[in-house]
């Protein structure tokens, strides 16, 4: 039951990569690049979980819908008056100013915050052991919060026509904008979108761990991991290889401990990049 127990920690841990998956592999599939400011955005979030907890004694709900708030505001600030004035310019300048913006949030953070630990408050219940399984309650509902989400972001993808504009603009921009789609709503959406997912992963991933400036920046490159094997620009195959990545790394933690766990995800993208670079689920494009 020992590597089950790891396999279930896993699970939740990849549940978690596969908030910062998916906001990776929305950004690059319609903005066409990496948003390097998607694990400080998460960091936003969850500091203002516990800014609302801390200074106003918010209830947790109401702290999570402060966090969402914040953090879609500084999103649809960063499309707005950074990305979208850079989308006729070369990826590399996007991904320039991303790596800027994480630095300036992770910055302004620590100076009001400083750099110590914080926790967000919530309901401690004892764990449950279950056949030789130990479940933590707060797993069962960051699971249980996560797969929510993830399933809200495929219906609004997959069901509604808000979200055949955003795989149509991803598909073909110029096609789509001949077809009467009117981009600067999409986009907008789709940084909404973005902002929602990254800030209740920010919360999750503080209720899970602890609260520090770093958190977010640490797991945006398991995040970038999990995206990358997935296929960049495929939303179902970063969510199934985050969730595989994060099941894998609890695994190989036996025999390489916990210290070096995080250098797995390295691997892993080092390993993508040279035998697959399109990634498991990506599409491979043959230039003629």
């Amino acid at each position: 039951m020992f590597y089950a127990n790891l396999a279930l920690v896993g699970a939740v841990q990849g549940l978690l990569l596969a908030t910062i998956a998916l906001s990776v592999t929305l950004c690059f599939s319609v903005a066409r690049f990496s948003n390097a400011a998607t694990g400080d955005l998460m960091t936003v979030g969850a500091y203002s979980l516990v800014l609302a907890q801390s200074t106003l004694g918010a209830p947790l709900a109401v702290g999570i819908m402060l966090a969402m708030l914040s953090v879609c505001v500084i999103s649809l600030a960063s499309y707005w008056f950074i990305f979208r004035r850079l989308s006729t310019s070369k990826p590399i300048m996007a991904l320039i100013a991303s790596v800027g913006l994480a630095f300036l949030l992770r910055g302004i953070v620590s100076f009001f915050a400083g750099h110590g630990q914080y926790a967000i408050e919530y309901p401690i219940r004892r764990a449950l052991v279950f056949y030789g399984l130990r479940i933590v309650p707060i797993d069962i509902w960051i699971s249980l919060a996560a797969v929510i989400l993830l399933g809200a972001v495929f219906c609004i993808l997959y069901l509604t026509q808000t979200g055949l504009h955003v795989r149509a603009l991803a598909d073909n921009r110029d096609l789509a904008r001949t077809s009467g789609i009117k981009t600067k709503r999409v986009m907008t959406v789709l940084w909404t979108v973005v902002g929602i997912v990254t800030a209740l992963g920010g919360v999750m991933i503080g209720m899970k761990t602890i609260v520090t400036p770093e958190m977010g920046w640490n797991l945006l490159l398991p995040g970038f991991a999990a995206a990358v094997l997935g296929g960049l620009g495929n939303p179902i195959g970063a969510v199934v290889a985050a969730i595989l990545l994060g099941i894998s790394s609890e695994m190989i933690t036996p025999f390489v401990g916990f210290v070096y766990k995080t250098a797995f995800s390295y691997a892993v993208l080092m390993v993508i990049l040279v035998i697959r670079p399109e990634g498991i689920f990506g599409r491979v494009e043959q230039v003629r």
